[in-house]
Parts: C-alpha cells; sequence; structure tokens
C-alpha cells in the first residue's frame, strides 16, 4: 500500500483545514494509519493514530482537543481534522502507517501546512 497526503495550504490562527490521505493498493483496512508532522528544523513527530476499525484513537498532546483523526476505509481515505489552528502547528505532513514501533513505509511528499499569526 501507499499512501499520499493531501489539503494543506495557508491559513490563519484560529482557522481550520482538514487533510485527507489516500491509499493505493490493497489492504488499508487492516493498517493503523497514522498522521505525523516536520516543523522546519525539528524532527518528524507523531501527530495521531487511529486503529484499523477506527475503534481507537491516540493523540499527541499538543493537538489534544484541537485535531480529530479519522478513516474512511471503503474509501481508503484518512482524514485529519485540524481545528484551532497556530503557528506552531505549521509543518509538512505526512500520513503513514504505524506498526507499532514507528512508521512503515516510505514517507511519501507530505502536504504543507502553514499557519500565520
Amino acid at each position: 500500500v501507499q499512501l499520499q497526503a493531501s489539503g494543506g495550504g495557508l491559513v490563519q490562527t484560529g482557522d481550520s483545514l482538514r487533510l485527507s490521505c489516500v491509499a493505493s493498493g490493497r489492504s488499508f483496512s487492516s493498517y493503523t494509519v497514522a498522521w505525523f508532522r516536520q516543523a522546519p528544523g525539528k524532527e518528524r513527530e507523531f501527530v495521531a493514530h487511529i486503529s484499523y476499525g477506527g475503534g481507537s484513537t491516540v493523540d499527541a498532546d499538543s493537538v489534544k482537543g484541537r485535531f480529530t483523526i479519522s478513516r474512511d476505509d471503503a474509501k481508503k481515505s484518512g482524514y485529519l481534522q485540524m481545528n484551532g489552528l497556530k503557528p506552531e502547528d505549521t509543518a509538512v505532513y505526512y500520513c503513514n502507517v504505524d506498526t507499532g514501533v514507528g512508521p512503515g513505509l516510505p514517507w511519501g511528499q507530505g502536504t504543507q501546512v502553514t499557519v500565520s499569526s
């Protein structure tokens, strides 16, 4: 399976964005899907993941209460609804599968999110 993120853009503080992650190939529904981000000059960090079947989600403390991860297996898609965006959310956002010990696929291009103050 390969995953491609999209939906980023330039927004202002407090705005919302919805990122999409579309899978090609089979077996999307059997994977835990995760979002990561990498800000300029920083290491890539975990944002959120959602288990196969959508039964459980985990969010990083920095996005709790503002970001919501979801998935639609029929569409082979994952989503990251981002509300209350802050300048510190500025980063390239990537989706991947979460093996439990880290990402399981080669990184795609990601999608740029820029939040202006």
